[in-house]
């Protein structure tokens, strides 16, 4: 990830002044006091952002970007942000004092953008159970291979191929379609968000047809820059751990667009990451990998990295040209390319049958993770400002 210009020299300060004592040393901290304490829990929960992300970015070839590894992309941001959210309700003293109050507003400003890569993400998931119907239907069109096939089966999977097709280049037209017909995760909880009401419920439906995944998370990303030294100092250090959860917000919903099909996708994000920080590393190593899979494999307005999405391309691409070229009576290489085809797009199927519903559970999840913990900040950061009127 490219680091913002002039930003070494403030880096390499603020990676200095992160911790009295080193990551290898944070178990031995002694609680017996307020500030040790403190400095306990945020050293292991720099700690535990680190090894998670260190697990995700070292994910072997054949289920890195598959649905299960988005799974747990998704699980280790809910478990970051609930241990994120105790840190705030443990220091309720600090995060309502400034500077650190400005802080925690922004993060929860960039969360509610956040909110509309949930609702896109799962108009994503929606689209790709469209087209595993299509494939679903040539799969039930060819049957059981084993007896004669016939030019009716073939004319069936062929209609249900070119279905796909349309429905997979048809990127705008249908992701706009799902935008009108679905509803936000958080259509029931847009209410209790009393604090901006207006600006909330802006976001609280899926994304209109002029909404872009692009500048969403460009926007998400402005202005993310690592606390100054004073301002680690003046916040006793909590200015740490509201910037990793900024970064790891990011890198999250940035992983989502990459994965899964949302309108105008984008990859190019200014993401500037201390180096000094533990967890700077593997999420570096994440952001090249899926960097260098989208030069692989991506092409403009494609409909998105999962492996899953690949499989469905080439699966179906090679049946086309299988059936396009087919004679009757069927060669016998012919029935064998067909029968290893067709068993392909069955493990496809079945990973979308087994893969989907749970995906979109862990999306619907962290939007709901994101407002509990927005609409709970908001309450103490707002009667912290009445009382001091």
């Amino acid at each position: 990830m490219p680091e913002n210009q002039g930003s070494s020299s403030s880096l390499s300060s603020f990676g200095r002044s992160l911790f009295g004592v080193r990551q290898e040393q944070v178990h031995s901290v002694e609680a017996s006091h307020e500030s040790d304490s403190c400095n306990l829990e945020l050293g292991l929960f720099q700690k535990r952002v680190t090894d998670r992300f260190q697990d995700l970015s070292v994910a072997s070839d054949e289920e890195f970007l598959t649905i299960s590894w988005i799974q747990k992309v998704l699980d280790a941001f809910i478990l970051c942000q609930e241990e994120f959210r105790a840190i705030l309700l443990n220091n309720k003293e600090h995060v309502t004092k400034s500077p650190l109050d400005r802080m925690v507003s922004e993060f929860f400003d960039r969360s509610v953008k956040a909110l509309d890569i949930c609702n896109a993400s799962r108009d994503g998931i929606e689209k790709i159970r469209t087209w595993q119907k299509h494939l679903e239907i040539v799969f039930c069109a060819f049957g059981s291979t084993k007896r004669a096939l016939t030019e009716g089966q073939f004319r069936r999977a062929r209609k249900a191929l070119m279905d796909l097709a349309l429905a997979m280049l048809d990127e705008k037209e249908s992701g706009s379609i799902f935008s009108q017909r679905n509803r936000s995760f958080g259509r029931h909880n847009s209410s209790k968000d009393h604090h901006s009401t207006g600006h909330s419920r802006s976001h609280s439906w899926s994304v209109s047809r002029s909404w872009s995944a692009s500048k969403q998370l460009q926007s998400i990303a402005n202005n993310l820059v690592p606390p100054r030294p004073t301002e680690i100092a003046a916040t006793s250090r909590l200015a740490i751990p509201v910037y990793t959860m900024n970064c790891i917000l990011l890198i999250v919903l940035w992983t989502l667009v990459a994965a899964i099909p949302c309108q105008d996708r984008g990859l190019s994000i200014h993401f500037s990451v201390p180096r000094q920080l533990s967890w700077s590393t593997p999420v570096s190593v994440l952001h090249e990998r899926i960097t260098e899979e989208s030069k692989k494999r991506e092409r403009r307005n494609s409909n998105g990295l999962l492996k899953e999405i690949h499989q469905i391309e080439s699966s179906s691409r090679r049946m086309t040209d299988l059936i396009d070229s087919a004679q009757f009576p069927l060669a016998d290489d012919q029935k064998t390319q067909i029968d290893c085809d067709v068993m392909e797009l069955m493990h496809v199927c079945e990973a979308l049958r087994n893969g989907l519903d749970p995906l979109e559970r862990q999306v619907r999840e962290v939007f709901r993770k994101i407002m509990a913990c927005r609409t709970e900040g908001l309450d103490y950061l707002g009667t912290s400002s009445h009382n001091e009127q």
